[in-house]
């Protein structure tokens, strides 16, 4: 019987049990079995699917305006068909190019995935829209299409299961993040479940994005009752499971009935030829679940304020560029854009372009675990290696202000490559940023699945990160860390911090460049 949520003791132990060190790390017996990766879809043989036209709607809101979350209001009732719904998919989680490699063809994403495993999967459960009649869906990335499995009104079901005041109801339309954990568990093992909630974070940064452009209301339920959900979806959840919920849109026209929730009995094609159980993985998942609708209207809140330290080292006021003078492409241009850069030139970014991408970056998440005003459940640490009027050194990002301060000064190159396991691309890169969490804080208020909204946070922030070095023509990726060397290469500021994420920006080096 897992443990329930307010036992602390089991994040405690998870996140303990996957650190990674110089000595698990280089102690690992664990190996790629190729001949058994699992495939990256999620495949219904017996469903017909429902195509989406082509993704063609452009919006004319500049990225960087859509990340900081847009201006304009319009009813979303306009918009919410498959038409919307076709741009909305593609560019959050569907395939943006193919790229051929001696192994095989690997079908790219809109948003980045450890490891390139694709193994979250997005949900849809709607009202009647102009052209979708109600009910649950499966979106098809391999085909673009839905796949439909339950018929009828089930927003009512879903928005009693996450508290009665999450405003499911009035939403025409909720998608619904799950991954499955063999997906990624094949290659990160019982470290899987962190990236449930990176690889989800990072299409959730595109999606939100997205929909701030095309003035579509969306927020972030990260509280409701696990079991029944996964139950609407049809989901085995020692092998795939709910993540989020992002109700869509407002309307006055709300479900006049709950609908019966039968159990699904559909088949879906095997994965790989055989998996290895990571038995961490569902037990975390377990022990973070909630039980009931009265658990759930408990957990939602934020953390109550705390008393920030005066900062002791210089401060460097963030210099965002002005308005006119930001890059104009569309976010629907920059996510197609996008990847993940595998070298980085080690030249200087401004102070400028710093600035612009945090500021992207740092906006409010709409959530049920933040309200406006709050605190962040993460605070942002840098390695600056090279950005023109900062001195190298290890900071501190301070929302007020906003400014950096300066912690240590100096070259940490070398610190910064080991810090991000040993690669190159932290020691190249112009700035390095880390996500650190008091989870001690965290999960004093939200129990274990404070844990879930920790690592969620930090990777949509990272994915804004991602959207907003692409749209200053820069480049980034998402690395992982050794977890204790980080706090402490950062302390004493960061002595109560674990890391939750990190991203590396910089000049990529381009194909034929030297």
């Amino acid at each position: 019987m897992p443990n329930g949520n307010r036992e602390v003791e089991a994040a405690w132990a998870y996140h303990n049990s996957t650190k990674h060190s110089f000595e698990s790390v280089h102690s690992s017996h664990h190996f790629l079995d190729w001949q058994n990766k699992p495939v990256p879809f999620k495949l219904y043989p017996d469903l017909e699917p429902i195509p989406l036209p082509r993704p063609t709607q452009v919006s004319d809101m500049p990225a960087l305006a859509a990340l900081k979350g847009g201006t304009r209001e319009i009813p979303a009732r306009q918009t919410l068909n498959r038409t919307f719904l076709s741009t909305l998919l593609h560019y959050s989680a569907g395939i943006t190019r193919h790229v051929r490699y001696p192994q095989g063809e690997l079908a790219f994403r809109a948003a980045s995935c450890t490891g390139a495993l694709y193994h979250i999967d997005l949900y849809l459960v709607c009202g009647d829209l102009p052209d979708l009649p109600a009910g649950v869906y499966q979106f098809g990335v391999h085909d673009h299409a839905l796949r439909q499995l339950r018929r009828g009104d089930f927003r009512d079901e879903l928005d009693s299961l996450s508290g009665g005041q999450s405003g499911v109801v009035q939403s025409p339309l909720t998608m619904i993040c799950t991954s499955t954990f063999w997906r990624n568990s094949w290659k990160y093992q019982s470290r899987t479940y962190r990236h449930c909630f990176w690889d989800s974070g990072t299409i959730l940064a595109n999606l939100l994005a997205i929909t701030a452009a095309h003035s579509v209301p969306a927020h972030l339920i990260c509280g409701f009752v696990d079991d029944r959900v996964n139950r609407l979806l049809g989901l085995d959840s020692r092998h795939e499971a709910a993540l989020v919920l992002i109700p869509l849109g407002s309307d006055e026209q709300i479900a006049s009935e709950m609908e019966t929730v039968e159990p699904l009995h559909l088949r879906t094609a095997p994965l790989s030829q055989s998996e290895v159980d990571y038995p961490a993985i569902w037990e975390m998942h377990g022990a973070s679940s909630l039980a009931g609708e009265a658990e759930v209207a408990s957990w939602r809140g934020t953390l109550p304020p705390l008393r920030r330290s005066v900062p002791s080292g210089r401060l460097f006021p963030l210099l965002p560029l002005k308005l006119e003078a930001q890059p104009k492409d569309s976010i629907e241009t920059i996510i197609q854009r996008r990847g993940s850069s595998r070298r980085f030139a080690r030249e200087a970014v401004t102070v400028e372009q710093l600035s612009t991408m945090l500021d992207a970056a740092t906006k409010e998440t709409p959530a049920d675990f933040q309200g406006r005003g709050h605190p962040r459940l993460n605070d942002l640490y840098l390695i600056v290696n090279a950005v023109e009027g900062l001195p190298s050194g290890a900071y501190l990002y301070r929302q007020e202000g906003p400014a950096l301060e300066l912690l240590k000064e100096g070259d940490f190159r070398s610190q910064a490559g080991y810090l991000g396991l040993e690669q190159a691309l932290p020691a190249d890169a112009s700035a390095d940023v880390f996500m650190l969490a008091d989870l001690s804080r965290i999960l004093e208020r939200f129990g274990n699945r404070g844990y879930r909204a920790a690592q969620l946070e930090a990777a949509i922030i990272g994915g804004r990160l991602y959207l907003a070095a692409y749209a200053m023509g820069l480049g980034a990726s998402g690395l992982t860390f050794f977890d204790d060397d980080v706090t402490e290469f950062f302390a004493p500021s960061a002595r109560d911090g674990s890391v939750m994420f990190l991203m590396a920006l910089g000049h990529p080096v381009r194909r034929g460049n030297p």
